[in-house]
């Protein structure tokens, strides 16, 4: 199933031990069998989640975006809400990756996998993400990304009760493969993937925007067991929507199913608007 949720009343329930979902949206997950786990080499370190963090850095991504994103992510990985859900899983440890993307052939791993099991290995990994210079690149490829993702798992040196890729974003999918095509091939790998759509901005068409992009990311990017999204509408949202989003991943947490609509099951936009958007204004 796939899920939206109100950060507010997410981390309010959360200290209390439960979890609360303030609203939903339909879409079936793709058919999964189980926990699978990637890495099967014997001396591959048991985990509760292994986490890769896809960021976007593509133009339409401005400086300002860049940096709230990039300290999101670092307030997030330190915080006290993130080391209560890592001491609460089975093996008290998680596996962490962070690599940037853009275009179908621009991807680069700022931060290896990593393990976490405290703060003074929070703060390493976060002092890696830190130090990395800022950087942006042509065109938006989450499909590639996504492609570029699932074999980093393979030689992760961990053993994940969860894999996730947690991908964030400003746009559509306009170049590289149809985003649907590799979705299904990442989640039938058993491997759970999460959006964090940016809708911080006035849709821009230079830019190749979109005004639906939570439900494009919806119906169209995320799959997989307990799927969800947490769009950010408000600069300021930027490290509440990430904290959220990394203690759910971490945590493990769904929330319980509910009826699906007949009328969710298709798409409500169109997962080829990004590529329909850039022939009519490129011509290729």
């Amino acid at each position: 199933m796939r899920f939206r949720f109100s950060l507010v009343a997410l981390l309010a329930v959360l200290v209390a031990g439960a979890i609360a979902v303030a609203g939903w949206s339909g879409g079936n997950a793709a058919p999964h069998s189980g926990t699978m786990l990637a890495d099967k080499r014997p001396d591959a370190m048991q985990v509760d989640t292994e986490l890769v963090l896809a960021v976007d850095v593509s133009y339409s991504m401005d400086p300002e975006e860049q940096q709230m994103q990039r300290e999101g992510y670092i307030a997030a990985l330190t915080s006290r809400e993130f080391m209560d859900a890592l001491k609460g899983g089975i093996n008290g440890k998680v596996a962490v990756t962070y690599f940037e993307w853009a275009g179908p052939f621009d991807h680069r791993i700022i931060v290896p996998w990593r393990l976490i099991d405290g703060p003074a290995a929070a703060d390493r990994v976060v002092n890696e993400i830190a130090r990395a210079s800022y950087r942006r690149a042509s065109r938006t490829s989450i499909s590639s990304a996504l492609q570029f993702a699932k074999p980093l798992f393979d030689a992760s040196g961990y053993n994940g009760i969860r894999r996730v890729i947690d991908v964030s974003g400003d746009g559509a999918n306009n170049s590289g493969p149809f985003i649907t095509e590799v979705r299904d091939d990442v989640v039938n790998a058993g491997i759970t993937i999460n959006g964090l759509p940016i809708m911080v901005k006035r849709p821009n068409v230079f830019t190749l925007d979109i005004e639906n992009l939570d439900i494009y990311y919806e119906d169209c990017v995320i799959g997989g067991p307990g799927a969800f999204i947490i769009p950010i509408h408000n600069r300021d949202q930027f490290k509440e929507a990430i904290r959220t989003k990394l203690v759910l991943e971490i945590a493990g947490l769904a929330p319980e199913q509910r009826v699906v609509p007949a009328q969710a099951a298709k798409p409500r936009i169109s997962c080829t608007i990004g590529e329909q958007m850039w022939r009519e204004r490129w011509g290729d």
